[in-house]
């Protein structure tokens, strides 16, 4: 009964949260536009789907998501976990203690970008607009690589306790510069590729793993510190995606004077 108690409440927030953006819509069609809305009964249908889609989806970080995030941080930052054969005083341990930490979040960085659906859909766009020469799965590995990397540089600059904006600044200045060198055709997409990374899927993951984390890692403040972890997130993949195109444009150019010289 409790389940469903949430569920309703939820749903009635859901209804809330969706109707300005309903009434936006119809409210230019009708009114701006004038025109009628084609396929009305197949547009109220989606957005009854919408509806309880984000629902059950609510609710469910709720119950499993958030709950599951906090209790593997506070596993993996368990000194009985991370030192089984010794006892280890909580402020005795070390950054470096926590290396099964900064594991889980590179794979869970990695998977769940790997399962984000706007990523997939800015993909294949992407390589339809590119005529296939932006490929679905060299964009969605790199990345899921660059969140990877993001979120175990981020865990370690939880558990150190570091100042997030110098790491967010020099993050900014690597864009900027390999914004300069960089082949044109990929620079906006890796823009927009760290915004469709932290989305449905990644951000509550993300989210409860920071707060999990630092809510018990010694002298850690989960509003100070717990927070940050989805802007190493958005921050990342732009500095992959680049990569990716910088290596692959020099790897074009180098393949025909390596087949001269063979």
């Amino acid at each position: 009964m409790n389940a469903l108690q949430g569920l309703f409440h939820t749903t009635v927030a859901t209804l809330f949260d969706v109707l300005p953006i309903a009434a936006i819509l119809f409210g230019f069609q009708v009114l701006v536009l004038r025109r009628r809305i084609p396929n009305l009964k197949r547009v109220l249908l989606g957005f009854f789907y919408v509806l309880i889609g984000l629902a059950f989806f609510l609710e469910g970080l709720e119950l499993a998501l958030f709950p599951l995030g906090k209790a593997m941080a506070q596993q993996l930052t368990d000194p009985t976990f991370l030192n089984p054969l010794q006892e280890v005083q909580q402020g005795a341990m070390h950054w470096s203690d926590y290396y099964w930490v900064y594991a889980f979040a590179f794979a869970v960085g990695f998977a769940t970008t790997i399962a984000e659906p706007a990523l997939l859909a800015v993909a294949i766009k992407a390589n339809e607009v590119s005529g296939g020469a932006i490929g679905v799965w060299g964009l969605r590995s790199s990345v899921a690589l660059g969140v990877a990397i993001g979120l175990v540089l981020g865990t370690w600059r939880i558990v150190t306790g570091h100042p997030i904006h110098w790491f967010i600044i020099a993050g900014y200045v690597v864009v900027v510069i390999q914004t300069i060198f960089a082949p044109r055709l990929i620079v906006p997409l890796a823009y927009d590729s760290g915004g469709v990374t932290t989305s449905t899927v990644t951000v509550p993951l993300v989210a409860a793993l920071g707060l999990g984390l630092a809510t018990h890692v010694p002298g850690r403040s989960p509003i100070l510190d717990g927070f940050g972890l989805i802007a190493f997130a958005s921050l990342f993949p732009m500095m992959t995606v680049m990569a990716h195109a910088q290596i692959a444009q020099w790897w074009a150019r180098r393949r025909p004077a390596m087949q001269e010289e063979h």
